[in-house]
């Protein structure tokens, strides 16, 4: 085998190595939530768009979970998602999903306080930037801004 050819097929190794190095998203999801809330349904609906498999509880104290989960006080959100390794808080936009899962923080998850207009689940135009934060042990640091 030549010298070239060589170089090309470990070049090609290489760019089919990091194109399959990004992580999948988990097959299963739980979401928490209060049992009249409606726009958590239809955040569901966005995570099983992904192949997401979604069970939903609606009849659990939401303060304990978001205290299991590490979330901040005062950035909560409707609902609490346990993905895999990590907690999803409210209405965080796929796009922070799938980043969260191909960057593999060490924190216990994201969220994006309140319920803002324009994301998953939330009808309407995005009217301002998204802060998402990542959190660990109550302590929030900025994730990403979309």
């Amino acid at each position: 085998m030549t010298r070239n050819a060589m170089a090309l097929m470990v070049s090609g190794a290489l760019m089919f190595g990091a194109g399959t190095a990004q992580a999948a998203l988990p097959d299963e999801a739980t979401l928490y939530k209060n049992p009249q809330c409606g726009c958590c349904d239809e955040y569901a609906r966005h995570l099983e768009e992904l192949g997401i498999d979604v069970t939903i509880i609606d009849d659990v104290e939401l303060g304990e979970i978001k205290q299991q989960a590490g979330v901040p006080y005062g950035l909560g959100s409707c609902h609490t998602i346990e993905i895999g390794n990590y907690w999803i808080e409210g209405h965080v936009p796929m796009e922070a999903v799938e980043a969260l899962f191909e960057q593999q923080p060490d924190v216990d998850g994201i969220g994006l306080a309140g319920m803002p207009i324009g994301t998953p689940g939330m009808p309407g135009p995005q009217s301002e930037p998204y802060q998402v934060y990542s959190f660990s042990d109550q302590d929030a640091q900025p994730f990403m801004t979309l």
